[in-house]
């Protein structure tokens, strides 16, 4: 759902970009830019899906990953890698659609549900399995499966990081083999993708495993899902093999094999695509763009995200956390360092037409998110009149402002593994000096770094989220004290109390142009307040060989509709045909 997802130190960034990014779950239960940049550029949701589809599948895709999947049990997934492979091997109730809606039902999909339906009070929701739904090993699929699924992800024993959003599900009962039946405490916008959260499990290969062994059984035994590709083989730290599952109820799938290959690194997988060793590769940087485009055999597409990247004060002073920190506790002096970055020049220096400027907290491909919310404005010289005005004084012979023998200075952490954060912070070092202040920049691994992150031990930081298919995570990533004491991911301890108020009334109303003016007045007061400088919103960019036709693709999912992918048979390379799998 609001899934915030902590940066990924080897891709574009340092953002998870669709591919390598590893899940953030700091405490259980978190888990939950529309620009025509250039011609080659597609938008989301459009592909070649409207080009002729092969009667039966036909054709391998291979796709460059930079990292292993964790695990292949969907109670226990954290890496984007595992969630892909996953996703397509095992089904959920529903999806969320491409409008990304996920209020109340509208919009989504259905997927092992053929139907559902609310009851009259709107506390439950009975959903219809799909008559045709059978695991991969043959055995038929019915209600008492998702019964059982429910069970384990809300099991103490495995601690599913998935359970806490689940907790507003008070019993998942069964009518009938084929109705399943939700039960809810309290109605709440986001019942329905409450129950859909879950990729459900196989019940009769799993239900004699004693709970305390179920999260081992889930790094041993091959998944067995409903999903339109079955699993096939996985070489631990070289790829990941799935067959399409050629009688699947949803429809044979239109490739014949899907490959996740790992690649060492970002440079390793750019080669592997440019020498036709792989077909596609979903997380790009600009600098990979040109050499793509003078290959006639590749393509290069690109999609919105629902990530946005950002320089976070820390409110709190470091070393002292029940104090404020000396500079940041200013709140005029946050707007006019803010006033200082000119983040339009930013943007286009380091990402050119791949990203646009961030609009704050959120992504512009919500439909609950006003895309031109009022943002501070780039003016250096009222910057430099309100730090006049708050004591900050310039001194010779540097020009660095002081106040009290305290010079305006601070520390600026990036991880040393993201090209594109470590250039960020030197461009915003250069544009704050020449305001008076002097910028720090620490460099360090990211381990350490996300370490210093999660101890509240900073000045200042560059950070993102990707928040998912929903913009709820909101609460959890800027909320005040009552979101920190549930280990919400507020690091920078921002505290507004009518923030909180609209934040709380936009995620639970069950009207979407409600929830869209709660929303708006939560950014634009965090906005004004400035706990961060809202930096860039990048793109999903994706290089990908011609004879790859693509179908629909999700801002959060490019993997979304894979089972509609394929290759044309008069363009298979020796690599489709593989003996033994149809």
């Amino acid at each position: 759902r609001c899934v915030a997802r902590c940066p990924d130190p080897r891709s574009p960034g340092g953002v998870t970009g669709g591919v390598s990014g590893l899940l953030h779950t700091p405490h259980v239960g978190l888990i939950r830019a529309t620009l025509c940049a250039a011609s080659v550029l597609l938008l989301a949701g459009c592909g070649d899906s409207s080009r002729s589809h092969s009667a039966s599948p036909g054709g391998t895709l291979v796709i460059a990953t930079t990292a292993d999947p964790d695990l292949l049990f969907p109670p226990l997934i954290l890496k984007t890698q595992a969630r892909q492979i996953a996703e397509v091997i095992y089904d959920y109730l529903a999806v969320v659609g491409l409008g990304m809606n996920t209020i109340g039902d509208a919009g989504f999909e259905p997927r092992l549900a053929e139907s559902w339906k609310w009851s009259d009070d709107s506390l439950a929701i009975s959903f219809k399995i799909h008559p045709k739904a059978h695991w991969h090993d043959g055995v038929k699929a019915d209600a008492e499966d998702v019964r059982f699924t429910f069970a384990v992800y809300t099991n103490q024993q495995l601690a599913s990081p998935m359970a806490d959003e689940l907790r507003n599900i008070d019993s998942v009962t069964v009518r009938d083999s084929a109705t399943t039946v939700f039960w809810y405490h309290a109605r709440s916008p986001h019942q329905f993708l409450d129950a859909t959260e879950m990729m459900i499990l196989p019940r009769h290969v799993l239900e004699k495993v004693p709970a305390d062994s179920l999260r081992e059984m889930g790094t041993r035994g091959p998944p067995i899902g409903t999903g339109r590709f079955r699993f096939r083989n996985w070489n631990r730290g070289s790829s990941v093999e799935l067959a399409a599952d050629s009688g699947n109820y949803r429809g044979a799938p239109g490739l014949r094999r899907v490959i996740w290959s790992v690649a060492h690194d970002q440079t390793a997988a750019v080669t592997r695509l440019l020498a036709g060793d792989v077909d596609f590769y979903p997380a790009l940087r600009r600098e990979n763009v040109d050499e793509l485009k003078s290959n006639k055999e590749l393509r290069v597409m690109s999609l919105p995200s629902t990530e946005y990247g950002f320089m976070m004060f820390n409110l709190r002073d470091p070393n002292q956390h029940a104090r404020a920190h000396e500079i940041f506790r200013s709140r005029e002096l946050r707007r006019a360092l803010t006033m200082a970055i000119n983040r339009n020049a930013l943007v286009q220096n380091l990402f050119d037409t791949l990203a646009l400027v961030a609009i704050g907290p959120t992504v512009r491909v919500f439909p609950t998110t006003d895309s031109h919310l009022p943002q501070i404005p780039y003016d250096p010289q009222r910057a430099k009149a309100i730090l006049d005005s708050l004591g900050w004084i310039a001194t010779p012979p540097d020009g660095y402002r002081k106040r009290g023998g305290r010079e305006l200075a601070f520390n600026l952490l990036a991880p040393s593994s993201s090209q594109i954060r470590m250039k960020m912070a030197v461009l915003l070092q250069e544009q704050l000096k020449r305001i008076g202040a002097r910028v720090r920049i620490e460099e360090m691994e990211f381990n350490s770094f996300a370490a210093r992150l999660r101890a509240h031990d900073f000045d200042a930081i560059l950070w993102s989220w990707n928040l998912g298919a929903s913009a709820t995570a909101i609460r959890d990533t800027w909320g005040g004290a009552a979101a920190r004491q549930k280990g919400g991911l507020n690091y920078g301890s921002y505290e507004n109390a009518t923030f909180d108020a609209y934040a709380d009334s936009a995620t639970s109303t069950t009207n979407l142009a409600a929830s869209k003016r709660y929303f708006t007045k939560a950014y634009s007061l965090i906005i004004d307040d400035a706990p961060a400088i809202w930096l860039y919103e990048p793109r999903t960019v994706i290089g990908a060989h011609r004879r790859v036709r693509t179908g629909r693709m999700r801002p959060d999912a490019w993997w979304f509709d894979l089972g509609s992918w394929h290759i044309p048979g008069s363009e298979e390379i020796p690599r489709d045909k593989v003996p033994g799998v149809q």
